[in-house]
Parts: C-alpha cells; sequence; structure tokens
C-alpha cells in the first residue's frame, strides 16, 4: 500500500541561503520549485552484513536526546568479524551532561569508562581496540598528562599489542570539554555479548 503522507524535511526554509537552498536542490531534498522530495529507498544491506547503534543509556545518554545527529556507536558484523566504530565520546554521564569540569584527570579517566562501557555492551573490551583519535583541547598543556594516564590505563589493562593512535588538538563540541577519544575495535565473530576477551571490570 503506498503512504498518502507527503514528503517533508526539518530545515529552515525561511533561514536558508540561496547557496543552501541550490545545494538541498542538487542533494535531492527540493524540487527546484522548493517542494520537499522523497528520500531514495533504504539501501538493502547484503546477506552476512549487519549493523545496528550500541546504546549503554544508564551510563551514556544517546546524543539526539540533546539534538546531536550520530549514534554512540555502531557495529557492524562483516563475514567472520565484527566491526565496532566508536564515536567521539567525552566525560558525558547518562543525562547528557559534562562532568568534571576543569579537572583533565577525571575527563579523561571517564571518557575511558564511557567507551568501555559501550564495548561491553557489544561483548568487546579495550583489548579489542585497535586504534583511537584523541582529541586534546590543548595538546600542549594537556598531552603529559593525557599520556601518562593513558600508560598507566593500558598498562592496568595489559594491553599488548597497544593501539595504534593519533593525536589531535581540536575545538570541542562544548567550551568546558577537555578531551573526546574515537576507537575502532575488531572481535571475531565467535566472541558474543556472553563472551568477551578479558576477566577485568572496564575493559
Amino acid at each position: 500500500m503506498e503512504s498518502s503522507q507527503q514528503p517533508s524535511h526539518s530545515f529552515d526554509e525561511a533561514a536558508l541561503s540561496p547557496g543552501a537552498r541550490d545545494e538541498l536542490t542538487k542533494l535531492g531534498i527540493l524540487t527546484t520549485e522548493g517542494a520537499a522530495k522523497a528520500p531514495p529507498a533504504r539501501t538493502v544491506l547484503p546477506s552476512g552484513f549487519e549493523r545496528r547503534a550500541i546504546l549503554v543509556p544508564e551510563v551514556l545518554n544517546d546524543a539526539r536526546q540533546y539534538g546531536s545527529s550520530f549514534s554512540r556507536g555502531l557495529r557492524l558484523e562483516c563475514g567472520g568479524m565484527t566491526v565496532l566504530l566508536i564515536s567521539g565520546t567525552a566525560s558525558i554521564d547518562e543525562g547528557g551532561r559534562t562532568v568534571h569540569v576543569g579537572d583533565f584527570a577525571g575527563q579523561c579517566l571517564r571518557t575511558y569508562r564511557n567507551i568501555a562501557a559501550l564495548l561491553a555492551a557489544e561483548g568487546a573490551t579495550w583489548h579489542d581496540v585497535v586504534r583511537t583519535t584523541c582529541y586534546l583541547r590543548d595538546i600542549a598543556r594537556d598531552y603529559e598528562e593525557f599520556n601518562r594516564i593513558r600508560t598507566a590505563f593500558f598498562d592496568w589493562m595489559g594491553l599488548c599489542p597497544l593501539p595504534a593512535s593519533v593525536g589531535v588538538q581540536a575545538r570541542l563540541c562544548r567550551d568546558e570539554l577537555l578531551i573526546e577519544i574515537e576507537a575502532i575495535a575488531l572481535v571475531p565473530r565467535a566472541n558474543d555479548a556472553t563472551t568477551v576477551s578479558s576477566t577485568r571490570p572496564l575493559g
């Protein structure tokens, strides 16, 4: 049965610049007359490939609750491997609030805890992480402390080999945030939500 619902979009038409209107038209969102067009059909994933969002609301809220449009993490099933893509994660609590304002060490460790929780939700740990990207608001001021905390945490975890990593100075999404970390983990398909690669907590 065909839907009688008219296509719509959430762009503020009154605020669109000529350039934005032109690009929305070329993206296929607007007709040349300015009316909304129906979105393209959703791609059908091939057999053996699945994807879904990762959520741990008891530790870290869904970013859509405060108006952001991204998943905290994405689980991809690709053949015999599970790939976990952890979005940029910071010192945010289950209510979407920044915690440990002004405390770099506190923010760094909360960030590690949030990532550990996202990994654990999918049966993974820090032992499965193969790459991190670490964004620091002030890399000259905070890198030494960051590296000291990271080294102590990874030593405690017994990570070997260590994840590949890059450090970047960046303006983060909130003025009070001092650090944000992305992570990629690879987990053999045999590891499911009831099997993890370490018995230690937090990872």
